[in-house]
């Protein structure tokens, strides 16, 4: 094992993720007998067979896929070192990768543009994804900070609270239950609910609440964004529980109302995160500081006061 090299690690990577080594050595910039003399040398380092043709293409065995793993591992941790060394060597500059959930959307980029704006000399990755996606990111290493509202239980991390993230139900303005005050949960489980994917932070939430009521979790449609549930909802299909940072422009036009429900908004808290084990550039500890310190400033505010069939309060950040 110990002449293994990353050239032959990288070797089977790409043969195992293209599926051939013709393809593999596409990738790599190289030849074709070059990629499987890399392979001959690797499976004779550990004496073992680490991949199989298939009808499919080359299938990792499972001692080639523990490779594969550690490879990823590998090259992220050269990507972390080359990043300390830019950093190091530019001093207040750097470079930050930063994930944020889908429904972080609607505030993410103000934020970034203030950042920015304090610290032009770091540059910003931001990625955009379903919770699902975002914890994948995590678990690779390929984030250095992700902003979230619920921190998966199954990693270590390191998590501060930036701002309060309250959920509502929507409707579409002539919807029967717009004018009506303390509609109860049972009441409203005989509507037709518009949910996230399976997984989501929003999905899970719903069926929360729900499930603590003891009310039968109600009918409805499962749709993939935020953006379509609201253009559904509008469109007379059902109600949905939504991040009310994610409605506050249509609520403010009037093209959506909040339902006054018992026991609602569920308040929940918007987190950054990184991995306890990934310790943060200088760039990234920077970037961090400010989400802790200012992000709650960029969080819309959703007044719904004055909306058809609500109480008289106020969502703040």
């Amino acid at each position: 094992m110990r002449d293994i090299t990353l050239k032959q690690l990288r070797s089977l990577s790409a043969t195992v993720g293209t599926g051939t080594i013709v393809a593999a050595a596409q990738a790599l910039h190289v030849t074709p007998p070059a990629v499987a003399q890399q392979l001959r040398l690797l499976e004779r380092a550990t004496g073992l067979p680490l991949f199989e043709r298939t009808d499919r293409g080359m299938r990792a065995t499972a001692v080639g896929q523990e490779l594969i793993e550690a490879t990823a591992r590998i090259e992220a941790e050269i990507s972390r070192c080359a990043r300390l060394v830019d950093s190091i060597k530019s001093g207040s500059a750097g470079r930050v990768v930063f994930g944020a959930v889908s429904t972080a959307k609607y505030f993410a980029p103000q934020l970034l543009a203030s950042f920015k704006h304090a610290h032009p000399g770091i540059d910003v990755q931001l990625i955009i994804g379903n919770r699902q996606q975002i914890i994948e990111q995590l678990e690779r290493h390929d984030v250095d900070l992700v902003i979230m509202g619920r921190p998966p239980v199954e990693l270590e991390l390191e998590t501060e609270i930036f701002g309060s993230h309250p959920h509502v139900v929507i409707a579409a303005p002539d919807h029967p239950l717009a004018g009506q005050a303390r509609v109860s949960l049972a009441r409203l489980g005989k509507e037709a609910m518009l949910v996230r994917e399976r997984g989501s932070g929003t999905r899970l939430l719903v069926e929360e609440l729900f499930d603590r009521r003891r009310v039968r979790f109600p009918d409805g449609m499962e749709v993939t964004s935020n953006e379509t549930i609201k253009q559904a909802v509008i469109a007379g299909l059902g109600v949905a529980l939504i991040s009310a940072h994610t409605v506050a422009a249509e609520i403010a036009a009037g093209r959506l109302v909040v339902l006054d429900v018992e026991g609602l908004p569920v308040l929940r808290q918007w987190y950054v995160v990184h991995r306890a084990d990934h310790r943060l550039l200088p760039a990234a500890a920077t970037m961090w500081q400010f989400l802790v310190e200012h992000g709650g400033d960029h969080l819309p505010a959703l007044s719904v006061a004055d909306q058809p069939g609500t109480s008289k309060r106020r969502s703040k950040p």
